[in-house]
């Protein structure tokens, strides 16, 4: 395929597809790309403007799998607006998938139906989170794998390194290990057997810390799934909170409310923008063969643009052949 080609699950958001419709007309007004859209066929059309028919593809199915479905349910349900759009991907119909729906049943059909990289045990989730230097960093996994070996991580950090290195453009990525302490002696059974492991891989740092991975001293930061899932979910309430306590605070004082005014536009606009979940749009699962985004259940439609966007800047990368090549170095 010359051009980059997107499959979107159009039913799996919790709020319909209505914000995942406008999501990819935005990123179709702002990128050069090819959209298909997985689900039913009047629903999409019923939101889906005239003018964009001719440069969106639609393939019709009427089951989705809903956040109370098992994960592996999605594997029997082969008319489902996500097995259909996830099967673009395996068929060499479409370069990536982004869907806002049942995010293990994503991450269960792009593993199985997809195919591991070679060399990948387990595909972690990865997420960039918003650091005070004004860059990003790389978080990974966020999910995907809750129950990790001293190898999951090891291939997690080889992952987010290729990552960092082709898709965010950091020449020499700062890799840390999330522990409970900067000291070699630090953490617990898993991050002490993990620990050595990673000495082999160029740009390892060591041991890092929570604050680290907002501080920018840190460009991928490596955990287990159940550690990265609550770092990720509460960072996304603290910044929820903070915004909200100012916004309650601001209300109290005149002088509050004018020093706000004087602030909304370089202050409170860039703080919103940093800490919020729409600007990245999703998270990639990495160390599959291909390309799967996976994007919050309430995304918006500025949301589905940017994961779309994500989507695209992957399928252009080299990241999967750098993965490759870099596991079967370190095997």
């Amino acid at each position: 395929m010359s051009e980059i080609t997107i499959a979107i699950d159009a039913m799996g958001g919790d709020n319909g597809c209505e914000p995942i419709i406008d999501g990819l007309i935005q990123a179709l007004d702002e990128a050069k790309f090819k959209a298909i859209l997985v689900g039913n066929q009047d629903e999409i059309l019923s939101y889906l403007p005239q003018y964009y028919l001719d440069a969106i593809e639609i393939v019709h199915c009427e089951d989705v799998i809903s956040m109370s479905d098992a994960a592996t349910d999605a594997l029997k349900r082969k008319e489902s607006s996500i097995f259909q759009a996830v099967e673009l991907v395996r068929d060499g119909k479409a370069n990536g998938v982004v869907s806002a729906g049942h995010s293990g049943a994503t991450m269960t059909l792009a593993t199985l139906r997809i195919g591991r990289l070679p060399h990948v045990n387990k595909p972690p989730l990865a997420t960039l989170m918003p650091t005070n230097a004004g860059s990003k960093s790389l978080l990974l996994d966020v999910g995907a794998v809750t129950d990790c070996k001293p190898r999951n991580l090891y291939e997690f950090a080889v992952m987010g390194k290729a990552y960092a290195q082709e898709v965010m453009g950091i020449s020499r990525p700062r890799i840390g290990l999330l522990s409970n302490g900067e000291e070699d002696s630090k953490g617990n059974d898993l991050t002490k057997e993990t620990f050595p492991l990673l000495k082999d891989i160029t740009g390892f740092v060591g041991n890092v810390e929570g604050r680290d991975i907002f501080n920018g001293s840190v460009d991928v930061i490596v955990t287990d799934g159940f550690t990265g899932n609550i770092v990720l979910k509460t960072s996304e309430g603290v910044a929820s909170a903070i915004i909200d306590l100012m916004r309650q605070n601001i209300k109290k004082s005149i002088p509050a409310k004018i020093g706000a005014l004087l602030m909304k536009r370089k202050v409170f606009t860039n703080l919103k923008k940093q800490v919020d979940y729409a600007e990245y749009g999703g998270a990639p699962l990495l160390g599959v063969n291909g390309c799967a985004i996976i994007s919050h259940g309430s995304s918006n439609a500025k949301a589905i643009k940017n994961a779309i966007f994500q989507a695209i800047k992957f399928a252009n990368s080299d990241i999967n052949k750098k993965i490759e090549e870099a596991l079967e170095e370190h095997k």
